[in-house]
């Protein structure tokens, strides 16, 4: 069985980047901050899996993270910087782990390996336990449409729900199944990454991101592998939210600019 990925390059600069977006986004999500970073980077982004023009993802594929990750690396044809937005970062720092040689830095902005925040700070765990179980309660009924708005209650950019358009919302509902599919990776760490030790043998310049405004259990994700990465650094931009990259493209571009000169280029 075969999937169709659709990929797009926004940008001309010198610096080649990929770029992976958030679940329920498409690549078109990155046209913000490449408008402001287009005269240093051009980035190479795809819509992942069941996302924007890309195929549905079926299980007989194979894992979800796996398949993403997959289509991930197909994009990384020379050493890279790669930036990651909320599961995209999750996929930007696995790359990192399983393919050093061709991640130059990975830019993380509120990664959801909440399997990171198990191991440290469990009880912050628990609290996007609760604040999920009504979503899933919703998708196990069959009703694609709550679940979609109890979870961009969590993780959307704090629009209200009835004030986004109809055809965003149908977007987000025809693909809620996703979030629960990206389990294994997200909340078990089925490559175990981190009990192997690969997490800390990083030697890749790491850049954590997170808003002012983000929930307590990214910021336990981002000081669980802060421990653990020995090339990391935090930064947390004012008065923004978790989806930054896409509100708020000029300062995250700043930020990220600030952490590509620290690293010599």
């Amino acid at each position: 069985m075969s999937l169709t990925i659709h990929r797009r390059t926004f940008g001309s600069g010198a610096r080649p980047v990929l770029a992976i977006h958030c679940s329920l986004a498409h690549s078109g999500a990155w046209r913000g901050l490449s408008k402001v970073l287009e005269g240093e980077a051009t980035l190479h982004a795809f819509d992942m899996p069941c996302h924007g023009k890309s195929g549905e993802w079926d299980p007989d594929m194979g894992d979800l993270h796996d398949v993403t990750t997959a289509e991930a690396l197909k994009l990384l044809t020379e050493p890279m910087d790669v930036i990651g937005h909320s599961f995209g970062a999750t996929v930007a720092l696995r790359l990192a782990c399983e393919r050093p040689d061709l991640v130059r830095s990975v830019v993380s902005y509120e990664s959801v390996w909440f399997a990171a925040a198990m191991l440290d700070e469990p009880e912050k765990f628990t609290a996007y336990v609760d604040q999920n179980e009504n979503y899933e309660d919703a998708l196990d009924a069959g009703d694609r449409m709550l679940a979609a708005r109890i979870f961009n209650r969590g993780w959307g950019d704090g629009s209200t729900w009835d004030n986004i358009p109809m055809p965003t919302r149908q977007y987000m509902a025809d693909r809620i199944h996703f979030v629960k599919h990206s389990g294994p990776f997200v909340i078990h760490d089925a490559p175990d990454l981190l009990g192997s030790g690969k997490i800390e043998a990083l030697q890749t310049p790491v850049l954590l991101m997170q808003g002012e405004k983000t929930a307590e259990t990214v910021d336990a994700v981002n000081a669980a592998l802060a421990r653990r990465l020995t090339h990391a650094r935090r930064a947390t931009l004012p008065g923004i939210g978790h989806m930054g990259p896409i509100t708020h493209p000029v300062e995250t571009a700043e930020a990220i600019r600030e952490f590509w000169a620290s690293i010599n280029g």
